[in-house]
């Protein structure tokens, strides 16, 4: 079992899920994150130094079997590829292996609470 996190732009939520989805992925969660990439450069405005603003992003967590594995991260980017020329990146997807899942409501382990 895998833990895919993936950080994508505000923008491209709907047409992740929707791929996911049609990868027949539908459990998800998803939360608000910020955060920037390696292009961060100190400006200087009136004298300061400063920091520019955190970037709003999606951070999504979906937990898959192993053979779901590749097809989620798949889906996710084919959906979330940015070709509009923008500094900003796309995302990163990370992928972390998972010990145990337990569905509290019915007990059920492994990739049955999955």
């Amino acid at each position: 079992m895998k833990l895919i996190i993936a950080i994508i732009r505000e923008n491209q939520l709907d047409q992740v899920r929707q791929s996911l989805i049609d990868a027949g992925i539908t459990r998800i969660t998803v939360s608000n994150a910020a955060g920037h990439g390696r292009r961060v450069t100190e400006e200087i405005y009136r004298g300061q130094k400063v920091i520019p603003m955190m970037v709003p992003n999606i951070r999504l967590e979906i937990a898959v079997s192993d053979e779901y594995k590749d097809i989620a991260i798949e889906a996710i980017s084919k959906a979330a590829e940015a070709n509009d020329g923008e500094t900003i990146g796309s995302g990163k997807i990370f992928v972390l292996p998972v010990e145990e899942v337990i569905r509290i409501r019915t007990g059920e382990k492994g990739n049955s609470a999955i």
